[in-house]
């Protein structure tokens, strides 16, 4: 299993935000997009992340929900390894946008997998 898998199924390999550290252009293109979205006060440096099991000041989301759950609360690697696996909040997740989809069937095709 790729080690960069985020416990929500998130590949982490190919985030944009993951990246910018090594790509001023690609976090400059990120922060113009949260100016002009999201937080006119954003900057380059915001984006950077060390991932799920990386150092938690380091995280673009350290208050996730689903990293507090599944790490946190549950200490699970992975969602799929959750006894309540696909829970509601989840599925919910995963119809927010593709890439959530994505990361819920790679979910889904790990917990077949066990």
């Amino acid at each position: 299993m790729n080690k960069l898998i985020a416990c929500c199924g998130l590949d982490c390999a190919i985030c944009d935000i993951r990246q910018c550290p090594e790509n001023p252009e690609l976090a400059k293109r990120i922060a113009q997009w949260f100016k002009e979205n999201i937080d006119e006060k954003a900057e380059p440096s915001w984006f950077h992340c060390s991932w799920c099991r990386g150092d938690r000041n380091n995280h673009w989301s350290a208050d996730c929900w689903i990293l507090q759950c599944c790490v946190d609360k549950k200490h699970l690697e992975y969602c799929s390894q959750c006894d309540e696996f696909p829970c509601e909040k989840l599925v919910a997740w995963s119809e927010e946008n593709n890439k959530y989809q994505q990361a819920f069937q790679r979910l889904v095709d790990m917990k077949s997998q066990l």
